[in-house]
């Protein structure tokens, strides 16, 4: 958990919520065919996911394309994710959203090298912190979901 604290340790109550909702979004992705989804691949779908957020949070429609298919993937959940919330009838504003998606990308840039796992570091943490069994979040979508009221 003390890797993972410069990266959530100034976030808000509801960025806070928003960070483990994104976090729900990584724990269900599935990349296509044999690949696997690393840290990198979060770093880039967050940051991208952010930035969109960001530039529309200033009244500018752009989207950020992520380089990676598995990334772009998770960047459009992150985006139908917020859809679904204010669907709900919840606000999300995309400043706030937008800081709690670069909460993970910085964790995901910095928390595998500090633990030394690789690839997955941050991933590996998550799923611990989450008690996601990687072997059966590997093998096909969670059920259940949560909603912010």
């Amino acid at each position: 958990m003390a890797a993972l604290m410069p990266s959530i340790g100034e976030l808000t109550e509801r960025q806070y919520q928003l960070f483990f909702l994104f976090q729900n979004v990584i724990a269900q992705a599935r990349p296509e065919g044999l690949a696997h989804i690393t840290d990198a691949d979060v770093a880039e779908a967050s940051g991208a996911a952010a930035a969109t957020l960001e530039t529309a949070a200033r009244g500018l429609i752009y989207e950020q394309r992520p380089q990676s298919p598995a990334a772009r993937k998770m960047a459009e959940a992150f985006a139908a994710l917020v859809a679904q919330v204010r669907e709900q009838g919840a606000t999300v504003y995309d400043r706030e959203a937008a800081i709690a998606l670069r909460a993970i990308e910085k964790g995901a840039q910095t928390v595998g090298p500090q633990m030394g796992n690789g690839d997955k570091g941050y991933l590996d943490l998550m799923f611990r912190l989450l008690q996601v069994n990687r072997a059966k979040a590997d093998a096909g979508p969670a059920s259940g979901s949560i909603i912010l009221p």
